[in-house]
């Protein structure tokens, strides 16, 4: 899975699709390998969350305007505020962080009669993934429509976890450095050039370890889960309502096995793989199968509307169309700014969301009949956000890498790139690179909690997934389905978007619905239609009414 990196068109969705007993597992429980305890792996920081839940509770947040650059434009009606979590769950004396948090108040409205009061459910907390991503803009969801029946009962909160934003944010490099474009992007690599990455790779996890110092080893999806519990004690609640997508689904899922008891409702929405064999080297390959997949649809559907953009009329043509571009910008980059990577990175987002599929075979197709306008407006790296990106970056690479072990040995992961590259070749490499400092990285590693419920152990647990989502696999949505007892699986069938909830698709909606607003489920295992394709003139990002911000895409492309 790719880092936090593009936060300009790329981080919205035109569907509006949002889109997460006190001792379970603990001999998985979040002890770093190698510690040395005289007891049970994970009691320090169990008693260490209990502590913090206690002074959270007391404590409260103290709601007030919120910071213009932490959500700009925000309505009166957003407020935000801190809530302190401990920086070691060990040590909960010890150094503490102040995670930033927003919310809007339940409108107790109903949108279909005004004359009918609502009844307040509590809050619902949103995770949009990453890792690396912050939900400070969730409580603008209220003003969509798709989202007025549930802001009528719950008060939408949002926040930035460790790491992110202002909430004692990492850092791995000095961000006027991160953007550094043009970039390369070769399919194959050669020698030298898997040289020059090597070298990268190590120089970065070196800048997290001088940057972030003995604390880089606490940014972790277990402290996650923690602080997630932390929150909901801040917020006044005894049972925590909850809905993560993408990665927000694994530490929910976290959440709900070392927490099961504090969990009312979850939604899981693009859930990940919890299997401790795939945390995260082999999730990131099997990911990088999932995105030549949908590249391959990509490419069907700029096929089918060749007569709009003259890029081929089979998959075929259109991806020779796309290798003439990467020669092209391979020799020029264009506007000086986009280079092969750059349109690596830009395509990459439709792999994402397929509502991004017009403009970028428009800005291809105009780039080659002589026109780069619309290519550079889409794909030049954005100075301006090279902070938030480079401090995403540093979140994502530092807990993907503390959460379990990496193969160390470049040879391990030369051969299964290159394996994967031959029949996949579209992410394979970018997305090995984006991971490879983990091969290097010098603090101590955690081992994945063995995600498991029984019977009856949690209330039900509401999985939403599209069958051919590329950055959540529809395989580990299966695998969650099969680890918490008593979940119930909705899939978009023939779909793509990575997270459906609350986007286009009202048999979707309608389950989250029936599930948020009455606790019902499914009584097994059922399906939706899938949502429209994009017709080729949908408007570009970021001009809907209805589009929201949306999960932090993991793309580290524009960085090199």
């Amino acid at each position: 899975m790719r880092a936090a990196a593009l936060y300009s068109a790329a981080l919205y969705s035109a569907a509006g699709s949002l889109l997460l007993t006190t001792l379970a597992a603990a001999p998985a429980g979040g002890a770093p390998a190698g510690r040395r305890t005289s007891e049970a792996p994970g009691m320090a920081e169990l008693r260490g969350a209990a502590v913090a839940v206690a002074r959270a509770r007391s404590a409260g947040i103290d709601f007030g305007d919120c910071p213009a650059a932490e959500v700009p434009g925000t309505p009166d009606s957003v407020r935000c505020g801190t809530v302190t979590v401990p920086l070691d769950y060990a040590h909960p004396d010890g150094r503490q962080l102040r995670l930033t948090v927003s919310r809007a108040r339940a409108t107790q409205k109903d949108p279909h009669n005004s004359k009918r009061k609502v009844p307040r459910q509590g809050a619902l907390v949103y995770n949009p993934g990453g890792p690396g991503g912050s939900s400070m803009y969730f409580p603008l969801a209220a003003g969509i429509p798709r989202w007025q029946r549930i802001a009528a009962a719950y008060d939408l909160v949002g926040y930035a976890p460790r790491g992110v934003g202002r909430s004692a944010p990492l850092s791995c490099e000095d961000p006027k450095g991160f953007f550094k474009g043009p970039s390369a992007a070769p399919t194959h690599p050669s020698e030298e050039y898997k040289r020059e990455r090597i070298a990268r790779a190590k120089a970065y996890a070196r800048g997290c370890a001088e940057r972030s110092g003995s604390a880089l080893r606490h940014y972790t999806s277990l402290n996650n889960a923690r602080d997630l519990d932390v929150l909901r004690a801040a917020l006044g609640e005894d049972r925590l309502t909850f809905m993560g997508a993408s990665y927000g689904t694994y530490f929910g899922a976290l959440y709900a096995a070392m927490f099961p008891s504090h969990l009312r409702r979850m939604v899981l929405d693009a859930a990940v793989n919890p299997d401790p064999e795939k945390v995260w080297y082999r999730s990131n390959l099997d990911q990088s199968a999932a995105f030549e997949e949908r590249w391959a649809d990509f490419r069907e559907w700029i096929a089918r509307h060749d007569d709009v953009y003259r890029l081929g009329t089979n998959p075929a043509a259109v991806q020779r169309s796309y290798d003439t571009a990467r020669e092209r910008l391979a020799g020029k980059a264009a506007g000086g700014k986009v280079g092969p990577g750059q349109l690596q990175n830009a395509f990459l987002t439709a792999g994402y969301y397929d509502d991004f599929w017009p403009s970028r075979a428009a800005a291809l197709s105009a780039y080659l009949r002589g026109d780069p306008g619309p290519l550079v407006a889409l794909a030049s790296p954005n100075p301006e956000s090279a902070a938030e990106a480079e401090n995403g970056s540093a979140v994502y690479t530092a807990v993907e890498c503390n959460d379990a072990a990496w193969p160390t040995e470049w040879e391990v992961w030369d051969r299964d790139n290159t394996r994967l590259a031959r029949v996949a070749p579209f992410e394979t490499w970018d997305n090995a690179w984006a991971n490879l400092p983990c091969a290097y990285w010098p603090a101590p590693r955690q081992r994945p909690l063995d995600v498991r419920t029984g019977p009856g152990e949690l209330p039900g647990v509401l999985i939403l997934a599209a069958e051919r989502d590329a950055a959540a696999p529809y395989a580990g949505a299966l695998e969650m389905n099969r680890r918490l007892a008593g979940s119930v699986l909705v899939t978009e069938r023939d779909a793509g978007t990575h997270g459906i909830g609350g986007g286009p698709n009202q048999c979707v909606n309608g389950h989250l619905e029936a599930y948020l607003l009455g606790g019902r489920l499914p009584a097994r295992h059922t399906s939706c239609a899938p949502r429209r394709e994009p017709a080729p003139d949908t408007p570009a990002p970021g001009t809907s009414g209805d589009r929201i911000p949306r999960d932090t895409l993991k793309g580290k492309a524009v960085k090199g």
